[in-house]
């Protein structure tokens, strides 16, 4: 199944859904998993081709499960639009900076990427805790606070500080953009952890962010052409990716915010792995 191939559409409709479902139920946006599944199987491809697919479909992901989480109140708008607005600058630099990259070295940035979210993930057990005081401490110095209340009637106070989500913010909108892996995968563990956001409420919001991230490194791909050689694959990859989202959405009310960030940290290093063996036997 290459992008080359023409009778594959309802296997990318399978596996946009997978990507779909799995990604919007960690808040990943999928591009984490829908990239590395196209460098393994078009070992031969420029990266930017496949980024510019990826990045299509991870915005399609994004924009679905958005509407998603919108209907359970989980997204911070306030904090989500501030984040998305500073991932631009680097999400238009990093897509104009893929395609001066030789493809061996992008795979082995890619791979060491996704090991080393793993390991963080594996080895910070206190990032997936489930609620937060009902009355927290007044915010610290140059911290905001923020009141949510899902449509379940879960509640969430919490504080963080903007420069510093800000400031991942846009190194976050150049490395998703660069790799092609929409950014989700590092804003849910940096707002869970370092920002302190309820992981529940970081899932929703990530997939808020990734909207406005993907969409931006779209734009750059399709004004450069990249963009048009893989179109009618990307269609058939997002059918399935807007269904999937709506069916990862429904999935996070059943799963505890522990085994989200286990799943995640599982999948970024299984996957990572993998990539690594290949740029290894020398992308055979």
């Amino acid at each position: 199944m290459t992008i080359s191939d023409a009778g594959t559409y309802l296997e990318f409709i399978a596996l946009g859904f997978g990507v779909g479902a799995y990604g919007t139920l960690i808040g990943a946006g999928g591009g984490f998993v829908l990239m590395p599944i196209l460098l393994l199987l078009n070992p031969d491809e420029k990266p930017d081709k496949l980024t510019a697919i990826s990045l299509a479909v991870v915005f399609l992901n994004a924009l679905s499960g958005s509407e998603a989480y919108a209907r359970m109140r989980r997204i911070d708008y306030k904090s989500g639009l501030l984040f998305g607005l500073a991932t631009i600058p680097g999400a238009l630099l990093g897509a104009l900076n893929t395609s001066l990259v030789p493809r061996r070295l992008f795979d082995g940035l890619i791979a060491v990427l996704l090991v080393a979210g793993a390991v963080f993930l594996a080895f910070k057990p206190n990032l997936a805790r489930e609620t937060r005081q009902d009355h927290p401490g007044p915010p610290g110095h140059g911290q905001v606070s923020r009141h949510m209340v899902e449509a379940n009637g879960q509640a969430y106070d919490y504080s963080y500080n903007p420069k510093v989500g800000v400031g991942l913010s846009l190194a976050v909108g150049y490395i998703s953009s660069f790799l092609g892996i929409g950014g989700g995968v590092i804003h849910v563990p940096a707002l869970a952890y370092l920002l302190d956001f309820p992981v529940h409420i970081a899932t929703a919001t990530s997939h808020f962010i990734l909207v406005v991230m993907a969409f931006t490194g779209t734009m750059v791909h399709i004004f450069t052409g990249t963009f048009s050689n893989g179109v009618h694959h990307m269609i058939s990859l997002s059918i399935g990716v807007v269904a999937g989202a709506q069916v990862g959405a429904a999935l996070s009310n059943r799963l505890k915010s522990v085994w989200i960030i286990k799943s995640l940290a599982l999948a970024l290093g299984l996957v990572g792995l993998r990539i690594i063996v290949v740029v290894l036997k020398g992308g055979s």
